[in-house]
């Protein structure tokens, strides 16, 4: 069972955190570079991320989830918290083979369970969404270990910038990147099989965790 309402727009951010744009030897972003996943992505605590036959190269992305509360269209980075309802781990799980070899992202970030999300935690909750603790562990080993100060753009300024473009509903998901430590960026690649486990945690937002299957 899903544990937030289905949104409309599930809205993701590529290259948002320092590290993770120096694991891969490349320049920041000058703006938030946004990409979409489908609402057919969605599972919940527990559930199984299904590795589909057309890729062989499941990764994980441990993120921190915004939760959008209410209607919004153009808010300013100082007022935009304020359309936060709440925060969520996210596991943006990606097919790198198809991410790349499409040279775009939906289709590699799109497939069936590929976007597990944890339960929604009141923005109330958590005072300062630049100052959590961010890990994945797979099978127990961790492979992420960051903190969202490292992000290159802040929440308030991710919600202020798609909202300029998209009008964002309640019940919408954003995904605010991942830190170093993904899969395929380690040496060798890691990615996902048959048997594994992966849990996200997010400090003051808690933890996700979902088995894998063929």
């Amino acid at each position: 069972m899903l544990p937030i309402e289905r949104p409309q727009k599930i809205v993701c951010v590529g290259l948002n955190y320092r590290d993770h744009a120096e694991e891969q030897g490349v320049p920041l972003p000058e703006r938030p570079l946004l990409f979409a996943k489908w609402p057919n992505t969605l599972i919940g605590p527990g559930d199984s991320i299904v590795l589909p036959p057309i890729s062989e190269q499941v990764d994980y992305e441990a993120e921190l989830g915004v939760v959008i509360g209410s209607r919004v269209r153009g808010v300013s980075v100082e007022n935009a918290l304020e359309a936060v309802a709440g925060y969520v781990c996210v596991n943006d799980v990606s097919a790198r083979d198809l991410q790349f070899s499409d040279k775009q992202w939906v289709r590699g970030k799109s497939l069936d369970t590929f976007c597990p999300v944890g339960p929604l935690v009141p923005a109330a909750d958590v005072p300062d969404p630049q100052a959590l603790r961010i890990r994945a562990i797979l099978n127990g080993e961790v492979m992420q270990d960051s903190t969202t100060a490292n992000m290159v753009f802040g929440v308030a300024e991710i919600v202020a910038f798609v909202s300029e473009a998209i009008t964002l509903e309640p019940g919408d998901l954003i995904a605010t990147g991942t830190p170093a430590g993904v899969g395929v960026f380690r040496d060798p690649p890691v990615f996902l099989q048959p048997g594994d486990e992966i849990t996200i945690e997010i400090e003051g937002v808690g933890s996700l965790t979902n088995p894998v299957r063929g």
